[in-house]
């Protein structure tokens, strides 16, 4: 009896914690969306000098706070999986591990100081918690769309550094170093930086023939910064296209994650975990 009442107390837990099908899953997450950008909120403060010397206890408890959450949060990610190291050394549960131990290592460790911006890795855990169902579906979609993709942006990436390395050449060839054209590799910088339309000014060329070339870079860098966009954007829409009334390209929003292998990718009513064969509703 006393076995029966603890799996159903860690199945119920890692349904919370886990899972966004249910409402106390929805609210699990909302809670966890609000400590995270609280917590990055409260990093970007403490490097003001001046509202750190005002509010650093304010802020130095509401950290520790946010941290105690979240180092509750992890061990229960662990407890309530059968194969703890599933979640250990996946991607998030790295993340996770990394952007709770600064504060415990500054607390402990002299000079540690330093690592408390490493929290801002807990940024990274929204995109877990996008996992609610509204959401799964579309980013599916864009991510899907990226990869079908990295083919064709992988070319025109090199295309455009083909271009950037002979146009920095030639910079460097009619600029000279009297220009601040120092060296090829610097005049491939000045390149990047004005094919991508930043500009910072500290390089420029100062003869007619440069600043001509230069001005068919700027003009050539409006062209380019489109392409990639939209090489993405015509990949969406003809999956979107292709995949109307198709039940075998139809994008799952389950979000039941397995508590024995933690996959968390599954059809719509699976019943079984598609990687393990584990039930995925264990009474």
């Amino acid at each position: 009896m006393e076995t029966q009442t603890k799996k159903n107390w860690k199945r119920k837990l890692h349904e919370v914690i886990y899972e966004a099908d249910t409402s106390q899953g929805r609210f699990f997450d909302v809670v966890l969306l609000i400590l995270i950008l609280a917590s990055i909120v409260l990093v970007m403060l403490e490097s003001v000098d001046s509202l750190d010397a005002k509010y650093h206890d304010i802020f130095y408890a509401g950290e520790w706070i946010i941290t105690i959450f979240f180092t509750l949060e992890y061990f229960a990610r662990i407890i309530t999986v059968n194969k703890p190291s599933k979640y250990i050394f996946s991607f998030y549960g790295i993340i996770d591990f990394l952007s709770t131990i600064p504060l415990y290592l500054s607390f402990f460790i002299v000079g540690s100081n330093a690592l408390l911006t490493v929290r801002a890795l807990r940024l990274l855990r929204i995109f877990r918690i996008l996992k609610v169902t509204r959401y799964i579906g579309e980013s599916n979609k864009l991510t899907k769309a990226l990869v079908d993709s990295r083919t064709k942006i992988s070319i025109f990436l090199f295309t455009v550094l083909v271009i950037c390395i002979i146009s920095g050449t030639i910079m460097y060839l009619v600029e000279g170093e009297e220009s601040g054209f120092r060296n090829i590799p610097v005049s491939i910088y000045w390149c990047i930086v004005t094919l991508t339309t930043v500009g910072y000014g500290d390089i420029h060329p100062i003869t007619p023939l440069g600043q001509f070339l230069a001005s068919i870079i700027m003009i050539m860098g409006y062209g380019i910064i489109a392409v990639p966009t939209g090489i993405v954007s015509a990949e969406y829409t003809k999956k979107a296209l292709d995949n109307t009334g198709n039940q075998d390209e139809h994008i799952h929003t389950n979000t039941q994650s397995c508590s024995n292998c933690n996959h968390d990718t599954h059809h719509d009513n699976a019943k079984f975990c598609n990687h393990c064969g584990y039930s995925l509703h264990n009474d």
